[in-house]
């Protein structure tokens, strides 16, 4: 547009320097061409005075006004010289509207200036124009106005409407160069470049106008001549000032300008001018006075009194400049003051530093905070302050700064160690602002506040008893070791550590002694471990070690030496302890896996897991590597246990029962009750199996130990089976009694189990009325039902134990004690708990043809069971000289292969019809035959070796 611009201008110049070729032409362009300039600066303006919403609008819609009378007078002058081809009349329509265009621009102007805001600024404003305007006028009138008004005096015809004409437009010129110089000392910061292109144009106007009324030009000027081209060139410049201007504008958050205001720019003559402005107005009077006493004229009185009007307002304005700068010097230094003590009572260190980085000045806070007087840092250095090791980030966060927009970041904060006087690193946050090219920073001393939060992170990642590495901090250097520069190191292992019997610890000597077993054996094993690996304690006695690999591609010998270390840190943990005067031993197992190609550090921790347990599931006190057949064996059977959860629902279990035969007659006394899953793949699963995979799922929510471990578990999963099964041998049970087959029927339960069973639960034998209700409910006497007591666990408290057993016996439910002969407690149950049935262990019974010793031990349990009163039932009889010795030792009731293993309804039935099963030996003296006994489907020792099922 620039380029444009110039081409059409000076082709224009061109053309009127070289006569256009033609009168004709000449006249046409000197007057048309002037016209249609002038006619465009006046569309450009309205146009984006329409698009324009601010109050600029005005001023350029008054520009607007301003060509479009220029463009009328042009307009007029052609056609009286190009159609009617006669000389323009003076007066004319042309002056009319020539004399129109200066005062809507003058308006224009003043609507652009910067606006003053007190009564002063606006009486300084008229005198400044004054000023201006007044000396102009004294000049100008000295130069060639008085000639004109000479002549109007003279009478001649129309010499006082030409003479009027003549003065009338250097007068307007005067006032409208008097405003642009206003205008360039007080423009408004809004939409600058328009604003400076608009007043150029207008500037270069007034010029071609100032030469039209000279005396030297005027008499000979014609249409078409080169002083057209300043007229012509003007209108252009007006027309492209809102349009090209506004392009070039760039965008005040844009780097380039952002960084070009930020550099200090040092203007001391344009800066100075407007200052200057009332002696400069006073030498143009002067000027103007000496110019005609040194061309021997007369002083006229229009100069004299013109200049006295400008010294007058010389005067005038210089008071009141005076009297502003005295108000302006008390606030100034009312706010020194202020600001001074604001900065001096200052609890943070306010300094200004040089471009250079040379502190130029520094707060008197500074010898509270840096112990370091003001006056001693200054001149200092800032980089001699700062710690060597942060100088580089902070050098480059402060070029960073420098170069960003400032409207985009006005500040930033850095943090750095800076040098006190006594030559201590204090932790030092500073706020950072740009001055002149250089910095402010307001500093505060944060070294407390570092302090803490170094010791807040510091007990995030550490245990709070061993301040050892914990679990979060633990799996953040694994996930560094397998992602960091030993990313390809397949080396690298680690270890997880758990204290064999740190339990019974806590129980005998108390948690006080377990705190202190603990904190040495972190100590033992950060002693142990090198000094790039890392020793952490995951939660309660489960310890880790990270042990970096050294590079080597030999899988063998680093497991060989890993193995080693492992072994080394098993023996030192398991060393005694000395706690509380007395020596206290734990043992170590110790589980090992080895970064393999591409493993994540959460597999990695779970292999070392997973071999820790294998190790404590093989004899404790060990060290065990990681296989991948342990995560498989994991994966079956959370597998099965996943099949499990909806084998109930599924109808997926089935009910046995095995007969339990009077070894004395070879009757049907019971029938034990005994679950089968058949699942949906076909596969059929005795007891010993699937509550082994419901032991699994139900301690998988906590893991191996009790102790977190793996998805899928859910801790009801027995409870449920144990529902089912009360449930649905309650129910087989009645229907049997309904067809006349009145044989009790025993169903196994836990004494924990009894006891965990809610009030109302269904089916649930915890609580009588709900055995009551289950009874009621199908119709089965209260007499045909036994409960088999599983377990003794030492846990279970045995008076509330004893307390709910009671209650059953009283609805005349059986009690059995299952697997007599191995339990914890075994002869404390027989002596509290209200038993009437004797259940010997199936380990018991498969030796005792075999043992003498277990022949005796047999014999003087069922002796203490006869002594009694009880009956006694042998689990586990297969052979027929089992059933012989145990006969001969007074055992009353036998169940197991010897007679018939576990049958469905219907094969039970039909065993039921028979009512009888053949005695090995033949029949023996009857041995309190015809009572009830029971049978059970076992799950600890011997008693999950459950006889095989027919087939079908």
């Amino acid at each position: 547009m620039q380029l444009l611009l110039a081409v059409i201008s000076g082709g224009y110049a061109v053309g009127a320097a070289l006569g256009w070729g033609s009168e004709e032409l000449a006249e046409i362009m000197g007057d048309f061409g002037l016209s249609a300039a002038a006619l465009l600066a006046a569309v450009s303006c309205y146009t984006y005075a329409r698009v324009i919403d601010s109050r600029e609008r005005p001023a350029w819609l008054l520009f607007a006004f301003s060509s479009l009378m220029g463009a009328c007078g042009n307009a007029v002058w052609g056609w009286y010289e190009v159609v009617l081809g006669e000389a323009v009349p003076k007066p004319s329509v042309a002056d009319f509207a020539f004399l129109c265009f200066a005062p809507p621009a003058i308006v224009g102007l003043l609507v652009l200036a910067k606006r003053p805001v007190t009564r002063a600024g606006w009486v300084c404003l008229g005198l400044d124009s004054w000023l201006i305007g007044g000396s102009l006028l004294t000049l100008s009138w000295s130069l060639a106005l008085a000639h004109a008004a000479r002549t109007a005096q003279s009478g001649a015809p129309g010499s006082v409407p030409r003479a009027a004409l003549s003065l009338a437009y250097p007068l307007l010129d005067i006032a409208l160069v008097s405003m642009v110089l206003v205008l360039h000392f007080r423009r408004s910061e809004v939409n600058r470049s328009a604003v400076n292109t608009a007043i150029a144009a207008l500037a270069l106007t007034v010029l071609s106008d100032a030469l039209f009324t000279s005396p030297l030009l005027s008499a000979e000027y014609q249409s078409g001549q080169l002083l057209d081209a300043g007229w012509f060139a003007g209108s252009l410049l007006l027309a492209y000032a809102p349009w090209g201007a506004r392009r070039m504008h760039p965008d005040p958050g844009t780097p380039g300008l952002a960084r070009i205001a930020d550099r200090p720019v040092s203007r001391p003559i344009t800066g100075s001018l407007p200052a200057l402005t009332p002696y400069l107005a006073a030498a143009v009077c002067t000027l103007g006075i000496l110019y005609n006493v040194v061309d021997g004229r007369k002083v006229d009185r229009v100069v004299v009194f013109t200049g006295c009007t400008v010294v007058l307002a010389l005067v005038i304005r210089q008071g009141i400049m005076l009297i502003d700068n005295i108000a302006l010097t008390q606030e100034l230094a009312q706010k020194e003051n202020h600001f001074r003590s604001l900065v001096q009572g200052s609890s943070d260190v306010i300094m200004i530093a040089a471009p250079t980085g040379t502190l130029r000045y520094v707060s008197p806070a500074a010898a509270g905070v840096y112990g370091r007087e003001a006056e001693e840092l200054v001149g200092t250095e800032l980089a001699t302050l700062i710690h060597p090791h942060d100088l580089g980030r902070v050098v480059h966060e402060v070029r960073r700064f420098l170069a960003a927009p400032p409207a985009e970041e006005p500040t930033t904060r850095i943090e750095c160690r800076f040098r006190s006087g006594s030559g201590e690193w204090l932790n030092v946050e500073s706020t950072v602002n740009r001055h002149q090219g250089g910095l402010i920073l307001n500093s505060r001393d944060v070294t407390e506040r570092v302090r803490l939060q170094a010791q807040l992170q510091h007990s995030a990642e550490h245990d709070p008893l061993t301040d050892l590495p914990n679990r979060a901090l633990f799996t953040r250097r694994v996930r560094q070791a397998l992602t960091g520069r030993r990313a390809g190191d397949h080396s690298t292992a680690v270890l997880f550590i758990d204290l064999d019997g740190f339990k019974a610890v806590n129980d005998t000597i108390g948690h006080q002694a377990g705190d202190e077993l603990l904190i040495e054996a972190a100590r033992r094993l950060q002693d142990s471990v090198r000094a790039g690996d890392t020793a952490a304690r995951l939660g309660g006695d489960e310890f880790a070690a990270l042990i970096l690999g050294d590079g080597s591609r030999d899988r063998s010998a680093r497991e060989y030496q890993v193995h080693e270390i492992a072994d080394r840190l098993r023996t030192t943990l398991s060393q005694p302890y000395r706690i509380a005067g007395s020596d206290v031993r734990v043992a170590a197992s110790i589980g090992v896996a080895f970064a393999d190609p591409g493993i994540t550090p959460s597999d990695l921790m779970r292999n070392a897991d997973l071999a820790m347990y294998r190790a404590k599931a093989g004899g404790k006190d060990r060290v065990e590597l990681y296989a991948p057949q342990m995560q498989a064996e994991v994966v079956r059977k959370a597998e099965l246990a996943g099949r499990l959860r909806t084998a109930l629902h599924d109808g997926e279990f089935a009910l046995l029962h095995q007969p339990v035969v009077s070894l004395a007659t070879g009757e049907v006394t019971a029938v034990a009750a005994q679950a089968r899953w058949r699942s949906a793949q076909g596969i059929l699963f005795t007891p010993a199996e699937f509550l082994r995979v419901a032991e699994y799922s139900e301690g998988a929510a906590a893991g191996p130990d009790g102790r977190g471990g793996l998805p899928g578990g859910t801790p009801t999963r027995a409870a449920e089976l144990g529902r089912w099964l009360l449930e649905e041998a309650v129910g087989q049970a009645a229907e049997r009694h309904r067809i006349g087959h009145d044989v009790p029927v025993a169903v196994r339960m836990s004494a924990q189990r009894l006891l965990e069973m809610g009030p109302g639960a269904a089916g649930g034998a915890g609580q009588p009325g709900a055995v009551d209700a289950l009874l009621n409910r199908h119709g089965l006497p209260s007499g045909a039902l036994v409960i088999e007591l599983a377990d003794s666990d030492p846990r279970v408290p045995f008076d509330e134990l004893e307390r709910r057993l009671a209650a059953l016996r009283r609805l005349g439910v059986l009690i059995a004690l299952d697997g007599f002969g191995s339990g914890y407690a075994a002869i404390s149950a027989l002596r509290r708990l209200p038993v009437d049935i004797l259940k010997l262990d199936r380990g018991l019974v498969e030796g005792v043809v075999e043992s003498a010793r277990l022949h005796k031990i047999t014999a003087g349990l069922l002796r203490i069971a006869n002594d009694l009163g009880m009956q006694s039932v042998a689990d586990g009889v297969d052979l027929p000289e089992q059933v012989m010795a145990l006969r001969a030792m007074g055992c009353t009731h036998g169940q197991g292969a010897a007679f018939s293993g576990p049958l469905d309804e219907y094969r039970l039935r039909r065993a039921l019809v028979r009512g009888t099963f053949p005695v090995p030996g033949g029949a023996a003296q009857p041995a309190l035959a015809g009572g009830p006994s029971g049978g059970s489907m076992a799950i600890r020792r011997g008693s999950h070796n459950e006889t095989p099922v027919p087939p079908t």
